[in-house]
C-alpha cells in the first residue's frame, strides 16, 4: 500500500508533470520518494474534474534514471 501523504506530495509538488498520450483529461505526475529508496512514484490524475481525481498510483520502474 502506498501512503496517502506520498500521493499528496507528488500531486502538490511534482518533479515532472506530463499529459497522458491517450487521454487529454489525464495527466501524469512524477516525484522521487526518498522513504522508498528514492524510487519514482507516478500518480495519474484526471485534472478536468473538481476536485481532481486520482486514477492510479504506482512506482514507475521505467522512470529510473530518467527523472
Amino acid at each position: 500500500m502506498i501512503p496517502a501523504p506520498w500521493v499528496q506530495r507528488v500531486v502538490a509538488s511534482p518533479e515532472l508533470r506530463v499529459p497522458d498520450p491517450n487521454d487529454p483529461k489525464i495527466e501524469r505526475f512524477f516525484r522521487h520518494i526518498p522513504e522508498k529508496d528514492n524510487r519514482v512514484l507516478r500518480v495519474v490524475v484526471n485534472t478536468q474534474v473538481a476536485p481532481w481525481r486520482v486514477v492510479s498510483v504506482f512506482f514507475d520502474r521505467n522512470m529510473k534514471g530518467k527523472l
